[in-house]
């Protein structure tokens, strides 16, 4: 008798016994009677981090941006908490269409696409939503997105945020780069030093020599001149740089401080009452008009 009273005690016990479960960032993960504690501890904070899916050279996943961004939005929500959408890959990548592996779709849709989700996420609460890019096609497309957040009224901000990298920070990783860092634009040794540090499994780097990635530089045009087709006239094979210099140590170095960076960020966003206050003054007074 004396053993089941203990047995019964004990199981009531052991649930205060056991360690609190650790409330994850990820949307998808999240239940619904978690949903509520989530956005009030995000301070109604999300971050869509944005990738595409693309070729990286020979060695690297066609998922590499999707994974460097979001594992830094991951990252950085385990120092300073806000939700983190799932992979988003859809962006502007008509540069690489000749190449397997690249998902490519009708502008107009790739910018419905994004427009919706960014108001289905602020329907479900959530009045910051900061846009982490990891793909540089989209280096274009995301700002004027941004500044399109003021062509309709809306109860939320929209910010975009990018890494700036400080002389330090600089110094540091020109010190582990083997290659020249003006030359390491797409798929060379900077990405896949990212990918080596965070998915090791997913990189081939024996493959990255069979391939050039020196600018053919075709175009005989002004500095001052842009067209799209810039860049497959220069990099027809869509890989910039030299990969099969990359290393891990490279890649922890940009990961760890692009995420510090992140995290500073979303403490703002977080800490941010005048652009909200602002915005809505904006609309008012559009409204008046």
């Amino acid at each position: 008798m004396k053993n089941v009273i203990l047995l019964v005690i004990m199981c009531v016990a052991l649930p205060a016994l056991l360690p609190a479960q650790e409330l994850t960032p990820k949307w998808e993960e999240l239940t619904a009677s978690d949903w509520d504690e989530a956005v009030a501890e995000s301070d109604s904070t999300c971050i869509l981090p944005l990738g595409i899916l693309e070729k990286h050279g020979l060695q690297a996943p066609m998922g590499s941006d999707l994974i460097v961004a979001r594992s830094l939005a991951l990252e950085a929500a385990k120092k300073e908490y806000a939700v983190v959408f799932p992979e988003f890959y859809f962006g502007q990548i008509y540069e690489a269409k000749h190449l397997g592996g690249t998902f490519s779709l009708p502008s107009e849709l790739v910018w419905d696409i994004l427009k919706e989700t960014v108001e289905e996420i602020a329907r479900n609460g959530f009045k910051k939503i900061v846009l982490v890019n990891g793909h540089g096609g989209n280096n274009y497309l995301l700002p004027y997105f941004v500044q399109s957040q003021l062509e309709e009224e809306k109860d939320y901000v929209t910010y975009l945020y990018s890494t700036e990298p400080d002389s330090e920070h600089t110094e540091k990783v020109n010190q582990l780069r083997k290659s020249d860092p003006s030359e390491d634009m797409h798929g060379g040794e900077g990405e896949t030093s990212l990918l080596l540090h965070l998915r090791p499994d997913l990189v081939k780097l024996e493959e990255a020599p069979k391939e050039s990635g020196e600018d053919q530089a075709r175009l005989d045009l002004m500095e001052s001149l842009y067209t799209g087709i810039w860049w497959y006239a220069r990099f027809p094979n869509h890989y910039a740089g030299k990969a099969e210099v990359a290393s891990a140590e490279l890649g922890k170095v940009m990961f760890d401080y692009r995420v510090d960076s992140l995290v500073e960020a979303l403490k703002n966003v977080k800490n941010d009452k005048t652009t909200p206050v602002v915005q809505q003054e904006y609309f008012d007074h559009v409204r008046e008009k």
